[in-house]
């Protein structure tokens, strides 16, 4: 049995209004649940933004001083903060500083273990959902403390990049323990089917949660200093400025490969209600983007829907789109237990698919390649 229809929009900032925009169909036993448009949707109209059930920022991604409110993701560097380290120069100066939204005068500790929040609504909001089960206290450095061994079998067994967190089951344990059971039996009655806390704690129970995370789970990313650099898109200048500015801004970011390479954001997963029923497409026709700088997800038209047509995602990006449907396939049965049915999959199955073996071969040495470098 699937939530009711009605709680699947209840994590949506509007929910009346996106109820009347989008519904939640039953499509066959392999598919399950699919979101479809109720009315015409025009490209680049955003559908819906919704807030996670519950969301985590990585572990490797926290130990290495990417800085995020611990409930809300937000990035808690200022952008130039921000630039400094991941650019590896100290002294670096942003132009327009005032087109920073990080208002560090707002963030607040846990008074008992110290980690930080944007602000007093999100340690309040943490501590009422789950911070109170999980806070370290004063044992927060104690590596003999059982949240601090977990998050260390975590990191020595799932090195960067990474794609889920453990700290996201351990905040669905203990959104339960703080007495938030019907939320969650009522929103995941389909997967987390027990009464019964200590049946997550079972094989079968565990393999239950974990399987939950690691297909449903969406990557969440924040960043000062891209909030900064679409700001600064915005402005009003004169030719000659605007060019300095793009200069200033290309060479940045210049600065930031060489020494940071492609890790930029603050990054993490999170569990989102309405959006996890949108299935995968290779050609797909929605995307979630993070511009508010937080956990709040906004699922965007990448292209007009019509009313009735599925809205669906990928869960590949683009390079890996671009490859052969074996390829593709590889990789969603590998990370999410499915194969692609979509037009795109459908139409090249009955084609010669010569990079089956030999192609395939060849991108698996790329990959390795590309590892190795």
């Amino acid at each position: 049995m699937a939530a009711p229809e009605d709680d699947m929009f209840s994590l949506c900032v509007d929910p009346t209004k996106v109820s009347s925009c989008v519904e939640v169909r039953f499509i066959d036993k392999i598919k399950g649940k699919g979101l479809f448009a109720k009315k015409a949707i025009k490209k680049g109209d955003t559908i819906f933004i919704e807030r996670p059930l519950v969301s985590a920022q990585f572990l490797w991604n926290s130990l290495y001083k990417y800085k995020a409110c611990e409930f809300c993701l937000r990035a808690l560097e200022t952008a130039e903060d921000n630039a400094r380290r991941l650019s590896g120069i100290p002294d670096l100066s942003l132009p327009h500083p005032e087109l920073c939204k990080v208002h560090p005068e707002l963030h607040q500790a846990c008074p008992q273990c110290q980690v930080m929040y944007c602000s007093n609504e999100c340690r309040q909001a943490a501590a009422d959902q789950y911070h109170r089960a999980l806070c370290l206290g004063s044992s927060q450095e104690d590596p003999n403390h059982p949240i601090s061994k977990l998050k260390d079998a975590w990191r020595s067994m799932h090195y960067p990049p990474e794609t889920s967190s453990i700290m996201l089951m351990a905040r669905m344990v203990a959104t339960v323990k703080q007495g938030q059971l019907n939320l969650l039996r009522t929103l995941f009655t389909t997967a987390l089917y027990d009464d019964h806390l200590n049946r997550w704690f079972t094989p079968e129970g565990f393999r239950s949660l974990f399987s939950l995370v690691g297909t449903n789970g969406q990557g969440i990313g924040t960043s000062s200093l891209s909030q900064w650099v679409h700001a600064c898109d915005a402005l009003a200048l004169t030719s000659q400025q605007r060019e300095q500015l793009d200069s200033f801004i290309d060479q940045l970011y210049k600065d930031v490969e060489k020494e940071t390479g492609d890790f930029l954001n603050c990054e993490g997963s999170g569990l989102f209600l309405l959006q996890s029923a949108c299935n995968h497409s290779c050609i797909p026709n929605a995307a979630a983007s993070f511009p508010s700088n937080n956990f709040l997800l906004h699922l965007s038209a990448l292209s007009d829907i019509s009313p009735g047509e599925e809205i669906g995602i990928s869960y590949l990006d683009c390079c890996q789109r671009d490859r052969s449907r074996h390829s593709r396939h590889k990789i969603l049965r590998d990370n999410y237990l499915f194969i692609c049915s979509c037009p795109k999959c459908v139409s090249q199955m009955d084609e010669l698919d010569l990079t089956s073996d030999e192609e395939e071969e060849e991108e698996e040495e790329e990959e390795g390649g590309g590892r190795g470098g």
